[in-house]
């Protein structure tokens, strides 16, 4: 599905439907434009169902080197695709090049981090699809991804616990394989806590 796959016109009838099941009038003054605006914010909301890895993990370069790149607090926004509510929060992504030495552009990372947060999901989910994306398309020797997020149907509904992050993580090649390198990584992931 690409962005100009979603289909407005029945988000917009679902929308005004919601608003009536709910006990609104769709037709009132602050009402009237949302259905069409919910449509909009969806299709951008839900984007990366459009894409693929490869189509933003498009150039290497050769640059011979054989140590960890990694990114960190990259935001992510993403729904979560038990109760259409938001999760938000930040992805850290390392990965040690492949044996030819070949990195990624630096914006290729959180690129691929939108490509999976902005589709209805877990993150569990997500923090596995981004390590396996990296692993297929880029060939590296390990990756280490780690996403802390807060999610609002904890905060906002339920258990009502705003501020309580989860912490996911996924690792391959190197990372799972050497407790040095994971280490490494997470000490650096993690050495902007005081």
């Amino acid at each position: 599905m690409n962005s100009h796959d979603v289909d407005l016109g029945r988000i917009e009838k679902a929308v005004r439907e919601i608003l009536y099941a709910i006990g609104e009038d769709p037709d009132r003054d602050g009402l009237l434009d949302t259905p069409a605006r919910v449509a909009r914010a969806y299709a951008e909301q839900f984007s990366g169902l459009g894409q693929r890895p490869e189509d933003v993990l498009t150039k290497v370069f050769d640059v011979d080197h054989d140590e960890m790149v990694l990114v960190r607090d990259i935001e992510v926004y993403s729904t979560c695709e038990h109760h259409l509510v938001p999760f938000h929060g930040v992805a850290h992504v390392g990965y040690i090049p492949n044996d030819r030495g070949q990195v990624t552009g630096l914006s290729k990372l959180a690129r691929l981090v939108d490509v999976f947060a902005r589709r209805p999901q877990v993150q569990e989910r997500m923090t596995s699809q981004i390590a396996d994306a990296l692993m297929r398309v880029l060939d590296p020797r390990g990756v280490i991804v780690v996403v802390e997020c807060e999610h609002l149907c904890m905060t906002m509904r339920g258990v009502r616990k705003p501020g309580a992050k989860t912490v996911t993580s996924a690792v391959r090649g190197d990372f799972r394989t050497s407790d040095k390198t994971r280490s490494e990584a997470m000490a650096l992931i993690l050495g902007r806590h005081p």
